[in-house]
């Protein structure tokens, strides 16, 4: 593995178990890409993340689940709703971006944002669902 991404693999590993409880990580890497899979608890909500490096690019998801529900997903998925508002259409050129987005109240919200990383989304978590 890179240096550089095991680094940053460890860094998520040592602020998961800061803030998160029954925290577990597993890695795998191939010559094309570095995977980290999380799962963690934060209050009643389970957290489950993914990144995944390759040569090029960084591809993530970060959810919280609340029972079978989904209160927030962060990812950069080739998602046709996603496509749809940033490129105004799906498919053609655009249908396999990976666009930033959103998803909220079981999915049936979702709005575009800006790449975020692990540390970004743990900022958002504590500042937007309460521990309980």
């Amino acid at each position: 593995m890179d240096p550089k991404i095991a680094e940053y693999f460890a860094r998520i590993t040592e602020e998961a178990n800061a803030l998160l409880s029954d925290v577990v990580v597993t890695t795998d890497t191939t010559p094309d890409r570095s995977l980290l899979r999380l799962t963690a608890s934060y209050g009643s909500c389970r957290i489950v993340v993914k990144e995944i490096m390759t040569v090029d690019e960084r591809h993530y998801s970060y959810y919280i689940l609340r029972g079978s529900s989904i209160e927030a997903g962060f990812d950069n998925s080739p998602d046709p709703e996603a496509i749809r508002l940033r490129y105004g259409r799906i498919g053609g050129e655009y249908e396999r971006s990976y666009v930033p987005h959103l998803h909220t109240e079981n999915k049936r919200r979702l709005q575009l944002t800006d790449k975020i990383d692990f540390f970004s989304f743990l900022e958002w978590l504590t500042k937007n669902v309460p521990r309980t």
